[in-house]
């Protein structure tokens, strides 16, 4: 895997730049053949908070988790940490997916007997993946604005609208750290 590591609000010091990479990289033992995508490693310091955000595009699934505590080495270690439960809960399914579309190989390794600390799955929840619940309702034209003031009258953390000046669907959403973003679809 090739690393894409940048600091913002900080310096990022060639032993941090060691560090994560090399936490990074146990990850390189769940895959049949080494990623050959960038990982891109954002690093911040917010309010005392440490954070890290690492994002890993592969072929038919992104890898994405993001950490903060009060060290940047243990948000380092916690990252890793959940990136490693995302692959081991995920991927069978992922591996299965890319069979249905054709694809020659796996992307992550199954499990084996081996012994080289490829961790073992608890039996796969087919309900995990079930829709228990469905909303309708009308997207009612408004503006970005509108959208985040509806968003905050019924409490939740995003908000799915007709845009009137795109007249796309976007959503709007409430980011950790008290701003807002909006999703626009493309195409």
């Amino acid at each position: 895997m090739k690393y894409n590591i940048r600091g913002q609000r900080m310096e990022v010091t060639d032993a941090l730049r060691e560090y994560v990479e090399r936490k990074l990289s146990r990850l390189e033992r769940y895959f049949e053949a080494p990623p050959q995508s960038d990982v891109h490693v954002t690093l911040a310091v917010t309010k005392g908070q440490h954070a890290i955000e690492v994002t890993i595009p592969l072929t038919g699934v992104m890898l994405r988790a993001e950490e903060k505590r009060e060290d940047m080495y243990a948000s380092v270690d916690f990252v890793v940490d959940k990136l490693e439960r995302q692959i081991r809960k995920h991927k069978t399914k992922v591996n299965r997916k890319l069979k249905q579309t054709g694809a020659s190989r796996s992307l992550f390794k199954e499990e084996s007997g081996s012994g080289y600390g490829v961790a073992t799955l608890a039996p796969e929840d087919d309900d995990e993946w079930q829709v228990i619940r469905t909303k309708r309702f009308n997207l009612k034209p408004m503006d970005v604005e509108e959208a985040i003031l509806q968003m905050n009258m019924v409490g939740h953390n995003f908000y799915l609208f007709s845009n009137s000046d795109t007249k796309e669907v976007n959503v709007v959403y409430r980011r950790d750290d008290g701003r807002y973003g909006l999703i626009e679809s493309v195409g």
